[in-house]
């Protein structure tokens, strides 16, 4: 089998983080998203994949140069390009030359799945089905893909965002097909949404009653990291697996409570705490203050006084803070700084669809 990972999309609802690159490259738990995908197929067994990328040079070149050609995986990447954002189902048709006669798994970037696809993938292999999804519980179903399945647990139908949905199994964004979805794919009209919906080709073929569409419900943790809450909420869970691991260096008077990363060349300064699970990247220098549970700080980062808790920190910035900063996602090259001038104020340069709270 092949993969094909969906690596383009533009992220609005993550602005202005993803105005220069896709949000698949978002770090958590200091690893971008997209890596956590290209782990899960390689563990499956499936190293040759492609990753669609768009829609500007700037965004494509991103994706390239922070994955590479897939042989720190031991895999081979091949980068397929969409012209603008037309739906899952015009994304796979880009890939139809990639996958030749194979089938294949599409597994979108912005997802992470703790048990990953492994399961799923024999599954598929093992009951020559046409097409496969994997499908997950969920409290507010109208907001995804939803499937009906009947008392023998069959799925009957599928359909995308329904205003009263038939069930609470919510497509999950890694699917299964066989090279015969292209076909199917040709035939589609684009959605009141103005996109070509894999809800819709997944649905033909349970309507064309002549091959079969399984599924298999995922009993652990997911994540679809489209928002920053889920960004945040997918980092409390990696951060929960985090190990004991120090490779920088701890000055005499600081303080570490539970399980803490450090990475190479980072320093904790003398009257700082650090309490766990907490990750730190490489040449970061951290203290006095305080970092809580939950927190993500990428590389060559500055933290000066005040207290982060529950928060990602990207990279490449400088919090110098006598207040408290939790349940944040902070981009790179930034820089947080506390100024005893007066009169007193707060100056903000902002991007938009920014969220601040004081």
């Amino acid at each position: 089998m092949k993969g094909l990972i969906l690596a383009g999309g533009l992220g609005t609802r993550l602005r202005p983080l993803t105005h220069t690159g896709p949000k698949q490259l978002i770090p958590i738990a200091n690893k971008p998203v997209l890596f956590y995908v290209i782990e899960d197929l390689v563990e499956a067994g499936i190293t040759d994949i492609g990753i669609i990328v768009g829609y500007t040079e700037e965004r494509i070149n991103i994706v390239k140069n922070t994955v590479g050609d897939g042989s720190r995986w031991d895999a081979k990447i091949t980068y397929i390009e969409q012209d603008a954002p037309r739906g899952i189902a015009h994304a796979v048709s880009c890939a139809r030359e990639f996958m030749g006669d194979e089938p294949f798994v599409v597994y979108l970037g912005d997802n992470i799945l703790k048990s990953g696809i492994g399961n799923f993938v024999n599954e598929f292999k093992n009951l020559g089905a046409e097409a496969g999804i994997l499908l997950s519980p969920v409290p507010d179903p109208q907001k995804y893909g939803v499937a009906q399945l009947d008392d023998k647990g069959v799925v009957i139908d599928v359909k995308e965002k329904p205003k009263i949905p038939k069930s609470d199994l919510a497509l999950i964004g890694v699917y299964m097909f066989t090279p015969r979805i292209f076909k199917v794919i040709e035939t589609l009209k684009p959605s009141w949404r103005g996109e070509y919906e894999i809800t819709d080709a997944i649905r033909s073929i349970i309507l064309s009653k002549k091959y079969k569409v399984i599924s298999h419900i995922v009993t652990d943790w997911w994540d679809d990291t489209g928002t920053a809450e889920a960004i945040l909420h997918a980092n409390h869970l990696i951060l929960s697996d985090l190990k004991y691991k120090i490779e920088g260096a701890i000055e005499e008077g600081a303080k570490l409570i539970g399980n803490i990363e450090l990475g190479q060349d980072s320093i904790i300064k003398n009257g700082t705490v650090v309490r766990g699970p907490v990750i730190i990247g490489k040449n970061c220098k951290i203290g006095p203050g305080y970092i809580g549970p939950y927190t993500s700080i990428g590389d060559n980062t500055t933290i000066i006084g005040g207290e982060v808790e529950s928060s990602i920190i990207i990279g490449d910035t400088r919090i110098e803070f006598d207040k408290k900063i939790v349940d944040s996602l902070i981009g790179r090259y930034t820089s947080i700084v506390s100024k005893n001038s007066l009169p007193k104020g707060y100056r903000f340069i902002i991007g938009e669809n920014s969220e601040i709270q004081l």
